[in-house]
């Protein structure tokens, strides 16, 4: 990847309801516009998403979407309202920002749930879009909640048991998104700290392939915890407010949009049959199952979008 550079710019960009939006631009002012699109919901932007950008000829966007990383209000508050927080009022908050910087049409790049909010954005501005690459491909559709929440616990039944047995024995039958969600609202903070951490504690198991990889550092920040499990929580107990198939159905919209779906054969948290499905209906779209990886984004699998990226580069 390239070395690591640091923005020329930043700021926040009020979108309404309260909420301030964090942006800054790296690389290139005359470059390519490229726009970051974290995962989570709830991660915020880091450095290491701008690397596999060549900063001479790519203008480098990053945000991070409401109620995380620099925005505000944080949802790391239990105090902050969530109601106004949403896949369609994210895609709202991309087109403010998009013409607040003065951009008419950029590549988008994203990462696990990036790549569901980048999905949903291509599909209702195609006009807008002149690229995509996605890696750890997801749509949040209810199946892949429900895998992730309950259906991979097979595959890690010390890890899972210990998350369903956090909540009360009357919610462990039901859906296991809910019932966190209840506890991160309890009014005990005690209670909600405790579900976060649980929250976390699940979320780095299952996308740890072979039990050697170490919880991210951010888990160990309350306040991350606690933003990242209401996020992620609000987010798949509703589907992300998105028809169950509808990116699927809708992916003719952008076939003619050139794409990279780079996918790991062994992710666990997010089987890569979805990243197939998308690919079938997709001509212009190319699709890396990577051997041997999980819900990673490192290594081999950021090679692929490195040579995706710097393709596009010589022909626009």
């Amino acid at each position: 990847m390239y070395p690591e550079i640091e923005p020329y710019a930043s700021g926040l960009l009020d979108v309404g309801d309260g909420n301030q939006i964090h942006w800054e631009t790296s690389g290139n002012p005359d470059g390519t516009p490229a726009l970051l699109v974290h995962g989570g919901p709830g991660s915020g932007c880091v450095p290491g998403m701008r690397r596999p950008f060549n900063p001479e000829l790519y203008r480098i966007i990053a945000f991070d979407q409401r109620g995380c990383g620099r925005s505000t209000p944080h949802a790391g508050d239990a105090a902050v309202d969530l109601a106004g927080n949403t896949t369609h009022h994210l895609i709202a908050d991309m087109e403010r920002l998009r013409e607040h910087l003065g951009v008419d049409r950029w590549l988008l790049a994203g990462w696990s749930w990036g790549t569901t909010l980048a999905l949903a954005y291509a599909e209702q501005h195609p006009d807008r879009v002149t690229a995509l690459g996605l890696t750890a491909v997801t749509t949040t559709g209810p199946a892949e909640v429900e895998w992730i929440t309950r259906d991979v616990g097979r595959l890690f039944p010390e890890a899972w048991s210990r998350f369903r047995d956090q909540l009360p024995e009357k919610d462990r039958d039901g859906s296991l998104v809910d019932g966190y969600a209840r506890l991160l609202a309890d009014p005990d903070p005690r209670v909600r700290e405790k579900a976060a951490r649980h929250w976390c504690d699940w979320e780095a198991s299952h996308v740890d392939v072979d039990g050697t990889r170490r919880p991210p550092e951010r888990y160990g920040d309350p306040v991350y915890r606690m933003c990242f499990a209401r996020l992620v929580t609000h987010y798949w107990r509703h589907a992300a407010w998105l028809p169950d198939g509808e990116l699927l159905r809708n992916v003719g919209r952008i076939a003619h949009l050139p794409a990279v779906l780079i996918h790991g054969r062994l992710d666990l948290s997010s089987p890569p049959d979805i990243a197939w499905q998308l690919a079938q209906s997709w001509p212009a779209a190319r699709l890396h199952l990577v051997p041997g990886v999980g819900h990673s984004s490192g290594g081999v699998m950021a090679d692929h979008l490195v040579d995706f990226l710097d393709d596009v580069s010589r022909r626009v």
